[in-house]
């Protein structure tokens, strides 16, 4: 096949292709006597492949493990797919705990606080399973205001205390700090805690997408792998 032929099989213009064949997404094509590219069937395989990877794990990371399939050992090949399973599991998993740990958040801003139920430092990264040093940045990020009787003397009432199981649901979760203020922002509005349970909930469904999307990827790396093994 031309270029464009290639191209136009697996929905990309010819300096795609051209741009994949220089990351070594695709192997190097052999140059016919007129010294024009000629692609043959395994590297419209490698194209299916890294398309349905930038689907399911992006356009970068696909770049990146597309050439070490092809290049590299077939047992390292296997073992980077099945890494990409684990971590979508291991990200679920950590969406799944934030939610629960926003739940017991929603539950207890709910409740109604007596000024002796505030907590110290220590008393609450116990209850959230943080650091008091963690506690101690979100505070310097503007994440969680507790009331100063001192110059370090910090006590946490019920509104900190919301702020601090809500970032440490996201930071659970898997978000960074900058994320974690915007999300907070909405939170302080008229939005409430609801807005972060929706946003981690969409971060399940997508999860969900790039799982099924990773599994429609597996016929052609399976392709891929089964051409790489019958080469002499």
């Amino acid at each position: 096949m031309t270029t464009a032929a290639l191209g136009r099989r697996v929905g990309y213009s010819t300096q795609q292709v051209r741009d994949l064949e220089r990351l070594g997404v695709i192997p190097p094509a052999p140059r016919g006597a007129n010294g024009y590219r000629r692609y043959r069937t395994e590297h419209e395989t490698a194209l299916r492949a890294y398309r349905a990877m930038a689907a399911a794990i992006g356009p970068v990371p696909a770049r990146r493990l597309l050439p070490a399939v092809i290049a590299g050992s077939v047992e390292g090949a296997a073992e980077r797919i099945d890494l990409l399973h684990a971590h979508l599991a291991e990200e679920r998993s950590r969406v799944r705990e934030a939610l629960r740990a926003l739940d017991v958040a929603m539950v207890e801003a709910d409740d109604v606080f007596a000024e002796e139920d505030a907590m110290s430092i220590g008393e609450l990264a116990q209850a959230l399973g943080v650091r008091p040093s963690a506690l101690r940045h979100w505070e310097g990020e503007g994440l969680v205001h507790p009331l100063r009787a001192g110059a370090s003397t910090r006590t946490y009432g019920a509104a900190a205390i919301t702020e601090a199981r809500i970032v440490a649901a996201l930071r659970g979760g898997g978000y960074r700090i900058p994320a974690i203020a915007l999300l907070l922002d909405q939170v302080r509005g008229h939005n409430g805690p609801r807005a972060v349970q929706d946003i981690l909930e969409e971060r399940l469904t997508d999860l969900t997408r790039r799982s099924i999307a990773l599994l429609a990827a597996a016929a052609s790396l399976h392709a891929l792998l089964v051409e790489r093994t019958e080469q002499p």
